[in-house]
């Protein structure tokens, strides 16, 4: 099978797979479960500093359902870990020493103070763990106290704290990156510049994921009331793979090694972000759900498809999609494509007529021959949206076909009805 060692921000590990910092990695217990059975690595649950233990909330989750499949969505009101920072540390130690193949990092986040983590880095480092992660992420409880997102969301404070734990651990430190910014790229750059040895993203989504009807009061209800929390699941994997993409085309941050988060369930998720960029890949949510022992079918689906596509090494396909990312303006707009509709699998039940009468471009026949309902395609109508195909409930039934147009492919920058056409050119 392909060779999935990695080496990432210099942590190597014996595959790509690790667990991301949360209730997964809260503890020894976990970690070495997780370990056994197979993953690459782990992020250990955030580290805070010494004081009054975290207080949280009994009722911390909540979960979307759509069409009868639960948790697509994931939301967690829980804070950092709420175990004694020296208890944490000492099993970090522990693990590490049975361990010593598997990359562990531990998350870090404590006030805005450059000696709170100088301390605090200092006492990570003599548990030999391979590297530290800046939780800048979290929007939720800890941001609210001025850590997390609060720190995350103001690019000049990344670079400040950053460049804080660069000067004061031998550590490779990486910068977990909140998605709640209008652009990603800010607080990306502001890591490197700050030194980052690497970027880990995305972290939750700022959301509330739903009302109880009955009590008037967000889920997780908490003794009739509820807040926002962080939302994650596969219902998020398309925000990250977006985040993504936008630092591993950026010229600014070339070179910039990255950790991808967000709805990774299968090999199949994983190899889509390795393909625009990320080096690594963190679940978490995936592990919550089905437990530790996904980590067979990722391994084996991912080696398989590499061996399928002739790819020796994981790091062959890292960053592959990246140059066919392009913004709008960059697209043929000659390039026509229609749909077709497989009769001998097609079910009658109408959803692409409808679909495409009601709120697309009235392309497909409803005709009924001998009492039999048949659904046609009007090619001259089809605009090749993908509507019916996505509507349609049986896989492969409805496919859409590139039709070649005799036309020389143009971009928006030059089409005529661009007002701002010469002076694009």
């Amino acid at each position: 099978m392909a060779d999935l060692r990695t080496t990432f921000a210099g942590i190597k590990s014996p595959n790509p797979f690790w667990l991301a910092s949360a209730p997964p990695t809260d503890k020894a217990y976990n970690v070495v479960r997780a370990f056994k059975a197979g993953w690459g690595g782990v992020v250990w649950k955030t580290l805070g500093e010494d004081g009054p233990p975290i207080v949280n909330t009994a009722s911390r989750y909540g979960a979307l359902e759509v069409g009868g499949q639960h948790m697509v969505g994931f939301t967690n009101i829980e804070l950092i870990t709420d175990r004694p920072l020296q208890v944490n540390l000492d099993e970090i130690k522990e693990v590490k020493r049975d361990w010593p193949d598997r990359a562990l990092v531990v998350s870090l986040m404590v006030p805005c103070v450059e000696e709170s983590w100088k301390q605090i880095l200092r006492r990570v480092e003599e548990t030999s763990a391979d590297g530290v992660e800046l939780n800048f992420g979290c929007p939720h409880g800890m941001s609210e106290r001025g850590m997390g997102a609060a720190v995350g969301q103001v690019p000049d404070y990344v670079e400040m704290v950053t460049r804080w734990c660069k000067q004061n651990t031998r550590m490779p430190v990486l910068v977990k990156l909140t998605p709640n910014v209008t652009n990603i790229l800010g607080s990306a750059r502001a890591a490197k510049r700050g030194g980052a040895d690497g970027v880990s993203l995305i972290n939750t989504v700022n959301s509330i994921i739903g009302v109880d009807l009955d009590r008037m009061a967000p889920y997780p209800v908490v003794g009739g009331k509820g807040t926002h929390g962080g939302y994650c699941g596969p219902a998020v994997k398309p925000i990250a793979l977006h985040m993504i993409s936008e630092i591993g085309r950026d010229p600014e941050c070339t070179g910039l090694p990255i950790s991808g988060i967000g709805g990774i369930a299968t090999w199949r998720d994983a190899a889509e972000f390795h393909s625009l960029g990320a080096g690594t890949v963190q679940v978490c949510t995936a592990a919550m759900h089905y437990g530790f022992k996904i980590i067979d079918d990722m391994v084996d689906g991912l080696g398989n498809w590499l061996d399928a596509k002739g790819h020796g090494r994981l790091d062959a396909i890292v960053g592959r999609a990246l140059p066919n990312v392009t913004d709008w303006q960059h697209l043929d707009l000659n390039y026509k494509i229609v749909a077709r509709i497989d009769q001998d699998t097609c079910i009658k039940c109408g959803l692409c007529h409808i679909a495409c009468e009601d709120t697309s471009h009235q392309s497909i026949a409803a005709l009924k021959t001998n009492g039999e309902r048949r659904y046609e395609v009007i090619d001259k109508e089809c605009v090749g949206c993908n509507l019916c195909m996505y509507a349609c409930p049986v896989t492969g039934c409805i496919s859409m076909i590139e039709v070649p147009n005799g036309q020389k492919p143009i971009t928006w920058l030059e089409h005529p009805n661009n007002p701002l056409r010469q002076a694009a050119e």
